[in-house]
């Protein structure tokens, strides 16, 4: 059969004979993957060695291996073979291995050079794995450094190919268009419908439309898979049957997902992003696509990786519509308006922009490398992410404080788990308890093995007994999956095991998780506080809300507080014994607010948790009074004695700061609040309570920050009382506002037309002239102003209420009194 990609090839080959990189990008269903790796093998170049393709989906790999092996009427396992990671068929006779991602990895480091090999073939490379992009990485610098006959090859449907060509020192771009036929695209905003019944409806119509052809629905992830294909079940035609798939699927239900349906039959296929590339569905003639994808995306804050429901790229949206044109013209359902379409990302973004780096640290610190900048990458690693990563990496004893590779460290990348699952794997070993540490890293690496209401239950001891027992609730299928996936850990380990205590899971997932010990907070909620220092909680009525410690392998990496969906519990004791070596002594003196008195605390700490608390005798009063003004700070400068007079004199202060600048210091209580440290702490020895501040010299503090000369200035210029021509001798109020006020009774004034004022006469006081009932009857900057034109309207209103009290017809001829009558 000729493909459309056989038209490009002979391009390739050339290329490949003069070049060591090329480019080469082809539409889904051009046959790119299928065909040249074969055309690959008798290639003089490759002088007997082997081609290797990397395919990021198991399923993907296992199917194109076993089309090419058909191809040539072969066994998968002769000349064409896969590696993945739980399975493989190779032999001595292969020629072209298809191998996932990590397995390239792992080839890489065991083998610099390798030798066995004489091209590598990166397909898919749109969907930018963290895995494909570490592993161009590290090819490209073994064929600069050690192989420069190393042949490497980037198959795309969708990138653009112009960066990866330059990234490979401007290889060639190789095109083809590709066989696809025309594919009608309709689209059908949701109109506030719940998603579910939306793609529900819209299969049902299409069903009814296309009366041939199976259909291919896009959905986010396994949940929405299952709860649809629910729903669909007792609504489809006769003729029709649902086939599911996703990746945690068995082998057998994807591989039925993929097959043509059977004659007179159509299938109905509910996909994840799996379906997207790479596989070649038969019989697809309806795409219906909910424009959604599940990516995982990871804060390097709490150091949580959690799954978010995105919308696909406009590339992606072409990838799923190109299925239904494989085979004849077709039709894409898009459950989206039109309009929504362009503003849609241009593609996908990378997955090591928001990945957990922690395993591409090891394999970098693995290969000899601390700084990504050394290698040549489309996106570097973000700096933060990274960082984080390698200091995780450091606290599991992986690297050294060089941060080199330690001999631990390549233990843990040999396991080819997470290295947080391989150090609990290893830790467990060395403990005696590796079958349960196997058995652990299985759990966490599989599916969860209970659904519906059981998953929702935390305890993952319930899930350790499931896989030892016939618990009902467990899910069979994934079940065996787990104890797959343990036995092959323990036939690498083969050590014995000791009896279990009630808490050893929770001691296992301490080692894989030791941010994330947690311990319960106060109240009658169960909340948690994490040893990295964020807040998680359980649900009201889980069977753990009153474990004192747990370790969470499993959280929701929620902003504030985190949900905690799996962990065990643990006791004070298990952490004392197994993580003492991480746990710190750390010395408190702080202001406690709840006592309202300075706290000197001994705390035994495991990272935020504090496990042990006692008082810390001996402290520097210098600490003692630095807490104390924390407190102060935190209730205010008016918690310290003021009296009137000194709140005046600050008010003095602050009056000559207005009226020539910076020659006079701030003495605001925010500015006073700012500069404690200078004025408060020397004067507040002996003092550890807020009560003891009814004792502070206050006075003393505050005039330390004045110098003697400006203290006689301030009385000069702004003294805290007037003689007036009564000679009473009245205080200037400071406070009030901009400009002092003098309040005096207008009899105690008389004979005087020039108003008072301070700061070498610069400014006038405010007069508030009282009545003799000390009320304020003018308010005035101008006294002579007052005498001139109020006076004689309050002397006709006044004097017949007052009539003890003088009312001269000539206020400035006057004598001045601070009596009810004029004194002989």
């Amino acid at each position: 059969m000729i493909l459309p990609i056989d038209s490009v090839l002979p391009d390739l080959l050339a290329v490949l004979r003069d070049r060591q990189a090329a480019v080469l990008q082809a539409p889904p269903g051009a046959g790119k993957t299928t065909r040249v790796p074969l055309v690959l093998v008798d290639e003089p170049w490759l002088s007997g060695r082997k081609v290797v393709m990397l395919e990021p989906r198991r399923l993907a790999a296992r199917a194109a291996a076993r089309y090419m092996a058909a191809r040539l009427g072969e066994p998968t396992g002769a000349t064409v073979g896969y590696r993945t990671r739980m399975d493989s068929r190779v032999g001595p006779e292969t020629r072209v291995e298809v191998v996932t991602e990590g397995v390239l990895t792992r080839l890489l480091q065991d083998d610099p050079v390798l030798e066995g090999y004489g091209a590598v073939i990166f397909d898919e490379f749109h969907e930018r794995s963290l895995q494909a992009d570490l592993g161009l990485a590290l090819a490209q610098e073994v064929r600069e450094a050690l192989r420069p006959d190393l042949r490497l090859v980037v198959m795309s449907a969708t990138l653009d190919g112009g960066p990866v060509a330059r990234l490979l020192g401007d290889a060639p771009l190789i095109g083809s268009e590709g066989r696809g036929y025309p594919v009608t695209v309709r689209y059908h905003p949701p109109e506030g419908r719940d998603p579910d019944a939306h793609m529900l409806g819209t299969l049902r119509r299409v069903l009814a439309d296309e009366s041939s052809g199976s259909v291919l629905a896009f959905l986010p992830g396994g949940a929405e898979i299952r709860r649809l294909d629910r729903l669909l079940r007792p609504q489809l035609p006769d003729d029709a049957f649902v086939a599911p798939l996703y990746g945690e699927l068995p082998q057998a239900d994807q591989d039925r997902a993929i097959a043509p349906a059977p004659a007179g039959r159509r299938k109905i296929v509910l996909a994840t992003t799996l379906a997207e590339t790479s596989l070649t569905i038969e019989g697809i003639r309806a795409v219906v696509d909910s424009g959604l994808a599940r990516r995982p995306r990871f804060d390097p804050v709490s150091g949580m990786t959690r799954l978010v429901t995105v919308r696909v790229s406009q590339a992606a949206s072409e990838q799923r519509k190109g299925r239904a044109g494989r085979l004849a013209p077709g039709v894409c359902h898009r459950l989206w308006g039109e309009a929504e379409q362009s503003r849609l990302q241009d593609y996908t973004p990378p997955e090591i922009i928001d990945a957990d780096l922690i395993g591409l640290a090891l394999e970098l610190a693995r290969w000899g490398v601390s700084d990504p900048a050394g290698l040549k990458w489309l996106d570097r690693p973000p700096a933060a992410a990274f960082a984080q990563a390698r200091d995780l990496l450091g606290r599991l004893g992986a690297l050294d404080a060089q941060g080199r590779i330690t001999a631990h460290g390549r233990a843990l990348q040999a396991l080819g788990l997470h290295p947080r699952l391989g150090h609990m794997v290893l830790s467990g070993e060395r403990l005696g308890w590796g079958r349960a540490a196997c058995e652990l890293a299985g759990l966490l690496s599989e599916r969860d093995v209970y659904q519906g209401v059981d998953a929702r239950r935390v305890d993952l001891t319930e899930r350790l007994a499931a896989l030892r027992s016939r618990d009902s609730r467990a899910v069979r299928g994934r079940l065996e999956r787990v104890k797959a996936t343990a036995a092959a850990l323990r036939s690498r380990l083969g050590t014995g095991d000791r009896p279990e205590t009630p808490t050893t899971p929770g001691i296992l997932l301490g080692f894989a998780y030791p941010d994330r010990v947690a311990q319960r907070r106060p109240g009658s909620r169960p909340r948690y506080l994490l040893a990295n220092g964020r807040g998680a909680f359980l649900p009201d009525d889980d069977s753990m809300r009153d474990a004192p410690y747990l370790v969470a392998a499993s959280l929701d990496g929620g902003t504030r507080e985190a949900k905690i969906f799996q962990a065990a519990a643990l006791n004070h004791d298990d952490i004392e014994t197994h993580f003492g070596s991480a746990m710190a002594e750390r010395r408190s003196v702080r202001w406690d607010g709840a006592a309202q008195a300075v706290a000197a605390i001994r705390a035994r700490c495991y990272g935020a948790l504090v496990l042990e608390e006692s008082t810390l005798d001996g402290v520097p009063g210098q600490e003692v009074a630095a807490a104390l003004l924390e407190g102060v700070r935190r209730k205010g400068m008016g918690c310290l004695p003021w009296t009137d007079a000194l709140r005046q004199w600050q008010a003095r202060v602050r009056f000559m700061r207005r009226i020539e600048g910076d020659r006079w210091p701030d003495l605001s209580d925010e500015a006073l609040a700012r500069t404690a440290e200078s004025w408060f702490i020397p004067f507040a020895g002996g003092m550890t309570r807020l009560s003891h501040l009814r004792d502070f010299p206050l006075r003393r503090a505050l005039e330390t920050l004045l110098c003697y000369d400006r203290r006689a200035v301030l009385d000069q210029q702004a003294p805290p009382a007037v003689t007036v021509p009564s000679g009473s001798r009245i205080t200037i109020d400071y406070r009030a506002g901009e400009s002092p006020i003098l309040a005096v009774k207008l009899q105690e004034m008389f004979g005087v037309a020039e108003t008072p004022s301070v700061g070498q006469g610069r400014v006038p006081l405010v007069l508030h002239l009282l009545s003799p009932a000390r009320r304020p009857v003018q308010i005035t900057r101008d006294l002579a102003g007052f005498w001139r034109d109020s006076y004689h309207q309050v002397r006709r209103e006044l004097r017949g209420r007052y009539p003890k009290h003088p009312w001269p017809e000539d206020p400035l001829a006057a004598v001045a009194t601070r009596h009810a009558k004029t004194r002989r």
